[in-house]
């Protein structure tokens, strides 16, 4: 199995010449969503939700399918009919090769005075790897490696580390970074390396690792 990491929230992951790829949003790169057989979406979020990115994706290759939350779906799925899925807490389901389990329901808080979306995360193979969205959400399962969002308005490190602490994965690698400048990035690396318990790992955008 090989991750790219795409910039900020964005994932591509490849497995027997399939490709899966979770919220190419605002944030990332014009063609993250390309060549993918299938495209996961935690929220609408912008920075994880970019209409006219999944349309680049869905016209350039007939074959290609979204699996997201009603949000999203109601968004993207009248220009592709039977194309565009619904999913939800619990649901299983089976994109790009990939056994895909759903898990989560609600976004972090952002604020008392902001009212919360729905945001889901999304489990593959099983536990080989786990994308939470914006929330820190906690799958009934051992996670292998979890994609850890580093850096948002709805966190802070402590409870990043903790969120680790919880998960137990044997191997973290950060996302939700965007915001995250080159000065802090070091404080972040040494604190959640130092107290996670586990592997930490940061990509930069475009490149790869085999899992």
């Amino acid at each position: 199995m090989k991750l790219t990491k795409k910039s900020h929230a964005c994932v591509r992951v490849e497995k027997d010449g399939q490709v899966l790829v979770i919220d190419p949003g605002r944030f990332s790169e014009e063609d993250a969503a390309l060549g993918a057989n299938a495209i996961l979406v935690t929220h609408e979020h912008a920075d994880h939700f970019d209409e006219s990115r999944l349309r680049a994706a869905m016209e350039a290759d007939p074959a290609a399918r979204i699996w997201t939350l009603r949000s999203v779906a109601e968004r993207i799925a009248p220009a592709f009919p039977g194309r565009v899925h619904t999913v939800g807490h619990g649901d299983t389901f089976t994109a790009a090769g990939f056994d895909v389990q759903v898990h989560g329901e609600l976004h972090a808080v952002i604020h008392p005075d902001i009212p919360r979306i729905t945001n889901v995360g999304y489990l593959l193979d099983g536990g080989k790897i786990f994308h939470p969205g914006d929330a820190l959400t906690v799958p009934d399962r051992p996670v292998e490696t979890l994609m850890l969002p580093v850096m948002a308005p709805w966190n802070k490190i402590a409870e990043v580390i903790d969120y680790v602490r919880e998960v137990r994965p044997r191997r973290a690698y950060d996302i939700h970074d965007a915001l995250l400048t080159d000065l802090a990035r070091p404080i972040y690396d040494h604190q959640i390396g130092a107290l996670g318990g586990t592997d930490h790992h940061r990509l930069a955008p475009g490149t790869s690792a085999r899992l």
